[in-house]
């Protein structure tokens, strides 16, 4: 859990209230997030802050673990009396809001969840030792969207994926010092980030006041980041969409994420895919669908006729006679590719055309077939079933 993230109203920076569900979460980030991305946004340093803050947000509250993290956290500590709304070293004006820091960095307590956090708060006779080493950071996910047509969805495709994402800055390379300048270890903490508190016989381990828990002081910050050590990195990464994928799906690509700190792994891209629909082309599940139109005379006496398939050609689809009108065929082997690799099938519906216009031999003939077929009732049943009831 980062520290700073108990100075920051994370529901407020998207806009939602505190019991806001995920999805309604989830749509304001996104409905945020395109109308601040860096690259509607050039030469815009209000709109890059601002679309950081709503990525940072939506890593902590659309993820559930760490959003109850966030909330018992802000609850916990929401007297200040920790020091977290307290300001630091930065020329008298806090941390600038940007820094990022491990909960067991503070405490001194193992990584873990907010359990082995506060297990370790207390410590008998604990003094203000050296700091730990931080240890490495996964990278954060990130999550893009994209568009595929039909036929691309179903073959599979290699697209580039321009992201952002949160980065060490350029300008100070993270220390969030000006360039030529480095930070000083905080005299009051002497590096350790924590001082102790006596409370009868137990020490109490909280941030030290004059650093905001880092354990440096930044004198002169950069002006980039303002102090922050963060910025926004932008990079395209060529992601592979598997075939077959649907509509609305969400694909992980593992270690396609924001890099890590310190030597940790790197964070995985989420992709949501869109499909766009094809004006032929249905589906249903692993099936294809389409609609072939018929003439009443193929129907009634049987035919051969042709079915387009995907991507270009057509298979011969052998029509009984007496067919009805949206009888389903099966053609195997022609839908969309399953995991395993092998394919689901074509699903043909006949639509029996009715013609609009007869000429007088077309009429002629199908007086005579009337005349000839005048004692069949098909709507007999129908009647006296309604009778019955």
């Amino acid at each position: 859990m980062n520290k700073d993230w108990l100075e920051k109203d994370f529901y407020k920076v998207l806009g939602v209230d505190k019991g806001a569900p995920a999805d309604e979460i989830k749509k304001k980030y996104r409905k945020l997030a395109r109308e601040l991305h860096p690259d509607k946004n050039p030469d815009n340093p209000k709109a890059e802050e601002r679309f950081k803050e709503v990525s940072e947000a939506y890593d902590v509250l659309s993820d559930d673990k760490k959003r109850a993290e966030y909330d018992e956290a802000r609850t916990l500590f929401a007297s200040g009396g920790g020091g977290y709304g307290r300001s630091g070293g930065y020329g008298g004006g806090g941390f600038g809001g940007g820094s990022t820091y491990d909960f067991g960095d503070v405490f001194g307590a193992d990584e873990g969840g907010l359990g082995d956090i506060l297990g370790n708060i207390f410590t008998r006779g604990r003094g203000g030792g050296g700091r730990r080493a931080q240890a490495p950071r996964r990278g954060q996910d990130v999550e893009s969207e994209i568009t595929l047509g039909f036929n691309d969805a179903l073959e599979g495709v290699t697209v580039p994926l321009r992201l952002a994402s949160d980065a060490a800055c350029d300008s100070c390379k993270g220390t969030g010092a000006r360039a030529g300048t480095v930070p000083r270890v905080c005299p009051t903490c002497q590096g350790s980030g924590q001082t102790t508190r006596n409370a009868g016989g137990f020490a109490f381990a909280e941030p030290c006041t004059s650093c905001a828990g880092r354990g440096l002081i930044v004198d002169d910050p950069c002006t980039s980041c303002r102090g922050s050590g963060r910025g926004v990195s932008t990079r395209t990464v060529q992601s592979r969409i598997p075939a077959g994928v649907k509509d609305g799906a969400r694909i992980r690509l593992k270690g396609k994420g924001a890099p890590g700190e310190r030597g940790g792994p790197n964070g995985d891209l989420y992709v949501v895919v869109h499909v766009t629909p094809h004006p032929v082309f249905g589906r249903k599940g692993d099936n294809l669908t389409v609609t072939v139109p018929v003439t009443f005379a193929e129907a009634a006496l049987g035919s051969q006729v042709a079915v387009p398939v995907p991507g270009g050609g057509t298979v011969t689809l052998k029509i009984p006679a007496g067919t009805a009108n949206g009888r389903t065929f099966r053609v195997r082997g022609k839908g969309v590719t399953r995991k395993d690799g092998t394919k689901g099938d074509l699903l043909a519906s006949i639509d029996v055309q009715v013609p609009a216009g007869l000429n007088d031999e077309a009429r002629e003939a199908l007086e005579r077939f009337a005349e000839t077929t005048k004692g069949e009732d098909p709507r007999q049943a129908l009647l006296e079933a309604a009778q019955g009831s």
